[in-house]
């Protein structure tokens, strides 16, 4: 035990941060991944939980395609702890000095069995449209848990002293409000439409067509917000002005994937594409909102939010 304490970091160094990307990395393929198995019908591919048949932990032969693709998802859950098991590990060693780490990996790694709690009881109810939905909800948080990981292991404790005018931050706080919105009524949209996971599983009943346009009015008015916060970060020279581009970037490709594919008929593909948008939105959206303050470990001269300066290289 004490060579492995010994061996465990005791600062920020490349391996934690290599582990904070892959933490961020992974939450957005199991994105990827859960869209897959809904968008194929395999959402029962393994019909019981927490076995994959009532007699065998894994798929079998008899289960065809589905079976392969859910339990290759519920595999990669498994892929995903040992790396937040070890990004736990990697901090913990420090964690008086740097307890934002501490924690954001604690509630990483206590979403482990909550996530796998809340996927049994979606396979159990038979893809509640509504159960379905909270465990996206919970990927969604996860994500920005990620990006708030990434970010601090670069430039550190959070500081007191705002990079931006008030009136840009209330910008791009109703901007990560109606992110969420849009991720929200996304999601009943999901819920109401055609891609239920298995034939046999129930919508949550509200109308699929209509839910599509109040699902586009929100997303309007983000690209609205977020055009005031890229301008203005060019003007007033923000050092957020980056991740302003990198937001808009993603919604740009958002509303082209979308309108594609309502006018399509929504193909799984598209779809999918949009749900991993869904979680690149939020963590662009997460990386504007954190780069209007300024960090404890970063000089006020450093205008690029992940060069790290030397105290935070020695945090």
């Amino acid at each position: 035990m004490k060579r492995l304490i010994a061996f465990l970091p005791v600062s920020v160094s490349r391996p934690v941060r290599v582990l904070a990307w892959l933490s961020l990395a992974f939450q957005l393929v199991l994105i990827g991944t859960g869209g897959a198995v809904r968008l194929t019908g395999s959402g029962l591919g393994c019909p019981t939980w927490p076995r994959c048949t009532e007699s065998s932990f894994v798929s079998t032969p008899e289960m065809g395609i589905h079976g392969i693709i859910e339990f290759a998802n519920r595999m990669l859950t498994f892929v995903l702890a040992l790396i937040v098991i070890a990004v736990f590990l990697a901090v913990v060693r420090y964690w008086r000095e740097r307890r934002d780490l501490f924690v954001l990996t604690l509630l990483q790694g206590l979403s482990i069995p909550l996530q796998a709690v809340i996927g049994g009881i979606t396979v159990l109810t038979g893809l509640n449209p509504f159960i379905v939905g909270v465990h996206f909800v919970i990927s969604i948080l996860l994500v920005v848990n990620a990006t708030i990981l990434v970010y601090r292991v670069y430039r550190g404790p959070r500081g007191a002293r705002r990079t931006a005018p008030l009136w840009y931050l209330i910008v791009a706080h109703a901007a990560s409000l109606f992110v969420a919105i849009t991720v929200v009524v996304g999601i009943l949209t999901t819920g109401s439409g055609p891609h239920a996971g298995d034939e046999k599983t129930p919508r949550n009943g509200l109308d699929a067509e209509l839910l599509q346009h109040f699902h586009s009015w929100p997303a309007y008015v983000l690209l609205g917000l977020t055009l005031v916060l890229v301008v203005g970060a060019f003007v007033l020279k923000l050092g957020v002005r980056r991740w302003a581009l990198a937001l808009l970037a993603v919604e740009a490709v958002q509303v082209v994937v979308g309108l594609a594919q309502a006018r399509l008929g929504l193909p799984p593909l598209l779809v999918g594409i949009h749900m991993v948008l869904a979680g690149l939105l939020v963590a662009a959206m997460t990386a504007v909102v954190l780069s209007l303050r300024s960090s404890a470990d970063a000089p006020e001269s450093v205008d690029d939010p992940w060069e790290l300066s030397s105290a935070g290289r020695s945090a």
